[in-house]
């Protein structure tokens, strides 16, 4: 498969990722590691909350946000890194049983000054569930190598 270099994006371009459907046992386990929130890992606390069950932590959410953009889109692109995230928010909970999609669409892109051979692509990520509802959405840049000839030039 041909790799996408910066010269290949323009502002608009726009990648539809994923298809993952999210377990309440993977929704759990996650949170009992990195987020043991009572409203993660305890379903009686859980139906408790003002979420009224289980719902899977906004960094789990990330976590498979990012699986599906490294499968989608990354694995495509000769990416070099990120130099990190803008923003990021959950304006809905992620529930047992949800099938999550993203849709990543590109800002902006531009050469470095400093360093010819790469460049900045500035993308925003939009995670929806299998409702269409938005669950995350996240904003950050990409470190994307220039074609070889144009980073001579």
């Amino acid at each position: 498969m041909p790799k996408i270099y910066l010269e290949d994006l323009a502002v608009g371009d726009t990648w539809e990722c994923g298809g993952r459907t999210v377990t309440r046992e993977e929704i759990v386990a996650f949170a009992r590691e990195f987020d043991p929130q009572s409203f993660h890992v305890d379903e009686e606390a859980a139906r408790h909350s003002l979420y009224g069950g289980i719902i899977a932590s906004g960094w789990h959410t990330a976590a498979i946000c990012m699986r599906m953009i490294v499968d989608g889109l990354t694995s495509q692109v000769v990416s070099l890194g990120s130099p990190g995230v803008d923003a990021i928010r959950w304006p809905a909970p992620v529930r047992p049983g949800d099938t999550l999609r993203v849709r990543a669409v590109c800002l902006e892109v531009r050469p470095s000054r400093s360093k010819p051979g790469r460049g900045l692509a500035r993308f925003r990520y939009e995670v929806h569930n299998q409702d269409g509802a938005l669950v995350m959405t996240m904003e950050g840049m990409a470190l994307v190598a220039r074609r070889p000839e144009a980073a001579q030039a």
